[in-house]
C-alpha cells in the first residue's frame, strides 16, 4: 500500500492507494465507484461530490476504483490512445477532492476474464466489502460488458448492497466526457477542454537540453520532455501557467516541430516571463490557459521575432 500525500491550505489528509485487492483491509464498508475517470472530470466530480455525501450519511469510506493500464491498450494495442492524466495526476486530484482509498488495478489476464457477476461477488462484495456502489450513466463492465446497471440491481437485494446510478452532466448542452476533453485539446480549443475538467489542462516533465535558438533571438525556451501516454494539444502557440523550483510564472509555449528553421522532431517548449535561470533536470509543469495561434512557417526568423514580441504582450495582457 501507498501513501500520496497532498496539502493545500491548511488541510491534511492521506490517500490510501492499492494495487493488489489483498492489501487492503478496513473494518469500514466502502462507498465506491468504478472506472477509468480519465481527466477526473467535471462528470467525475459529480460522481465523487455524491460518493462523498453517501459515505458521510451511512459512514462509509469512499473509494475510487481504476485500471491501469487502460483497458483500451489491452484490447488495442496498436491503438494511439494518449490519456488526459498520468498515473500521478490522476492520484493527485483524487487527494484533492478527498477520496479515502484508491484502487489502481491492473488490467491483467485473469481480472478481464471475470464476468460481470464474477466480478461483483468475488471483487466488489468478498473483497472489498462494498456497501454503496455509484456508476456513470453509460458505464459497463465484465467480460463481454456482461456488468450493468440492470445487473446490480438484480443482486444488490441478495448481496445487501445498494447501487446509484448518476445521469449525465452537461455544459452547453453537450454531456461531458473525457472524449470530447481529448477532441477539443486536439483542436485547441483550451478554454472548452478546461471548462469540462473544471481546471486547467496540465502537462509535466523534466526540463531537457535542445538546440538552443531560442536564447539567440532573445527568447530561451525550456525544452519539456514529457510522458509518452500524455495527451498533447494541438501544434501551436499557448498561454501558459508555468510552475518550477515552487514558484509561479506566466509562460507562452509552443507545441511543434519548429518549422522556420526546418526542425522535423516534436518538441513542447516554454518561454517563461520575468525568469533567467538555469533549470535543465527541473521538473517543471505547465497548465494551459487559451490558445494563440497555429503552428507558423515564418519567412525569416525577423518575422518569428515579431510573433514572439506579440505573443509576449497577449500573455503578459492575459488575466490570470
Amino acid at each position: 500500500m501507498l501513501h500520496y500525500v497532498y496539502i493545500c491550505s491548511q488541510n491534511f489528509s492521506v490517500l490510501n492507494i492499492f494495487k493488489n485487492f489483498k492489501d487492503y483491509h478496513s473494518e469500514k464498508p466502502l462507498a465506491l465507484s468504478l472506472g477509468m475517470f480519465d481527466g477526473v472530470h467535471l462528470g467525475h466530480k459529480y460522481i465523487i461530490d455524491e460518493l462523498k455525501k453517501v459515505g458521510s450519511e451511512n459512514n462509509l469510506e469512499t473509494a475510487i476504483l481504476t485500471f491501469w493500464p487502460h483497458p483500451r491498450f489491452v484490447f488495442n494495442p496498436n491503438e494511439d490512445l494518449k490519456l488526459l492524466n498520468t498515473i500521478e495526476e490522476k492520484k493527485f486530484l483524487m487527494e484533492k477532492y478527498a477520496i479515502n482509498n484508491l484502487f489502481v488495478k491492473e488490467f491483467d489476464d485473469e481480472f478481464r476474464n471475470l464476468t460481470g457477476e464474477e466480478f461483483v461477488r468475488q471483487i466488489l462484495i468478498g473483497k472489498l466489502n462494498v456497501k454503496y456502489l455509484i456508476i456513470g450513466y453509460d458505464h459497463s463492465f465484465g467480460k463481454n460488458k456482461s456488468g450493468n446497471f440492470e445487473l446490480l440491481q438484480k443482486l444488490s437485494t441478495e448481496l445487501d448492497f445498494e447501487v446509484e446510478q448518476m445521469e449525465a452532466i452537461n455544459i452547453h448542452e453537450n454531456n461531458i466526457s473525457s472524449t470530447k476533453i481529448r477532441n477539443a485539446l486536439l483542436k485547441g480549443n483550451i478554454k472548452e477542454a478546461n471548462e469540462m475538467l473544471g481546471y486547467a489542462y496540465p502537462l509535466s516533465g523534466t526540463v531537457v537540453h535542445g538546440k538552443k535558438l531560442g536564447r539567440t533571438i532573445g527568447y530561451p525556451t525550456a525544452n519539456i520532455s514529457t510522458d509518452s501516454i500524455k495527451l498533447l494539444p494541438k501544434k501551436g502557440a499557448y498561454i501558459v501557467e508555468v510552475f518550477v523550483k515552487n514558484q509561479q510564472y506566466k509562460g507562452m509555449l509552443s507545441v511543434g516541430t519548429n518549422p522556420t528553421v526546418n526542425g522535423e522532431k516534436l518538441t513542447v517548449e516554454v518561454y517563461i516571463l520575468d525568469f533567467d535561470e538555469d533549470i535543465y533536470d527541473e521538473k517543471i509543469t505547465v497548465k494551459f490557459r487559451d490558445f494563440l495561434h497555429e503552428e507558423i512557417k515564418f519567412e525569416g526568423l525577423d518575422k518569428l521575432i515579431e510573433r514572439l514580441d506579440e505573443d509576449k504582450r497577449l500573455t503578459e495582457a492575459f488575466d490570470f
